[in-house]
């Protein structure tokens, strides 16, 4: 009884600690949700034993199988693991708020050269180095997850299939195809006593009200920070597979279709968001920014904050919906068996994203060179993703 004052006191502190090394990762993780996966097992699972590995894995598993940013949903549910909601708010707002502090900080950037006619062209070379970046990424989550051939063979398909069906509707058949695939050889993982499940609705009413909406006002008002707002949530809601996924997405929205960006902006964002710390999704805070640009400053401000917003906050409502209970739907051996494909089909989708990004430059040699270039460096030298993209910018500067 009377080491019951002294619990509250040491969970604090341990709150604190797990804040102080989420406040790290966010500003030392670089390269995407695949190296931030390598990067929560080196510091939370190895150095911190928060977790163990074999419960981090199924947290990022699971966070694939929903729509929104796997690695920022991981750490969210994290803190959730360890103190509750209250503890997972606080992971999610200093897991993602150095990326966007940053990006948002570069759109206003950009838009300022380009209002006084300067010239982006010094970022021409980390265009490519951002594909460069995409390829290690899926490179190396793939060495982690794919065990096997039936899991090799789900990746190259689910590659073909989303290079050629260039739809946002191919990422979740694809997912469900794979993770459909390897749950048939449940029977062999060991078997569990089933144990009942208590849903509760509140998070999933919550994401789908407003989706509906933010959707019906978008379109009655047509006032842009709505339209933006709608437009983020919507595919934060729809994009399975991380920000890699959502990529591709992106361009055909704003670039190809509602043109709020040139593609020279958009791969330039998207370059400088594999060489920022902290979540890829943060790359919508750029993208806001700059869509907002002819409002001024404060209207770029408003369109980061929507976009933001908008993209992370209908996966914070899913993982903290099925969190819930997924304790109990992981001891159906089907359910952990498909896990496996899952991760395989995401690894086939990552490559299929570089693929589609890397085409408009394979007929210019220099940017071809680069892409290499990029790859070579990752996987064989110690650099830091940070030096490689201040190099591609002192490259773009002198070249």
């Amino acid at each position: 009884m009377k080491l019951a004052p002294t619990l509250p006191p040491v969970r604090k502190i341990r709150y604190i600690i797990f804040l102080k090394d989420v406040l790290i990762l966010a500003v030392t993780t670089f390269g995407g949700p695949q190296v931030h996966l390598a990067m929560f097992l080196d510091r939370l699972v190895t150095k911190r034993r928060y977790f163990t590995e074999e419960e981090l894995m199924e947290l990022t598993a699971l966070c694939q199988l929903l729509p929104g940013p796997t690695s920022t949903q991981t750490i969210t549910a994290l803190g959730y693991k360890i103190g509750g909601p209250n503890l997972a708010y606080l992971t999610l707002l200093i897991w993602c708020l150095p990326a966007v502090l940053i990006m948002t900080a570069a759109a206003i950037g950009f838009a300022y050269v380009e209002r006084h006619n300067g010239s982006l062209a010094f970022m021409r070379y980390v265009q490519p180095m951002a594909v460069g970046f995409l390829v290690v990424a899926g490179y190396r989550i793939g060495r982690k997850v794919i065990h096997n051939q039936t899991g090799l063979m789900l990746a190259l398909l689910a590659a073909v299939a989303a290079y050629v069906f260039r739809s946002p509707f191919m990422t979740p058949i694809a997912i469900a195809i794979g993770g459909l695939t390897t749950s048939l050889t449940y029977r062999k993982h060991e078997k569990m006593p089933p144990q009942p499940m208590h849903i509760h609705w509140a998070n999933f009413l919550l994401w789908l009200g407003v989706l509906i909406t933010a959707a019906v006002v978008g379109a009655l008002s047509q006032w842009m920070p709505v339209r933006l707002f709608e437009n983020f949530y919507r595919n934060g809601s729809l994009v399975f597979g991380g920000g890699q996924v959502l990529t591709p997405i992106l361009y055909n929205e704003f670039v190809a279709f509602k043109h709020y960006l040139s593609r020279e902006e958009f791969l330039s964002g998207l370059g400088l968001v594999q060489a920022v710390p902290g979540p890829v999704f943060a790359f919508a805070s750029y993208i806001g920014a700059l869509a907002m640009r002819h409002e001024g400053l404060n209207g770029q401000l408003l369109g980061s904050l929507v976009a933001t917003v908008g993209i992370f906050l209908p996966g914070t409502f899913l993982i903290f919906f099925v969190y819930r209970f997924w304790d109990q739907l992981k001891r159906h051996r089907p359910v952990r068996a498909s896990l496996e494909g899952i991760n395989a089909v995401t690894t086939g989708l990552t490559a299929a994203s570089a693929i589609v990004l890397f085409e408009p430059m394979a007929p210019h040699w220099p940017f071809v060179a680069v892409v290499a270039g990029t790859i070579l460096l990752l996987e064989f030298t110690k650099i830091p993703p940070y030096l490689l993209i201040l190099g591609g910018l002192g490259l773009g500067v002198i070249l």
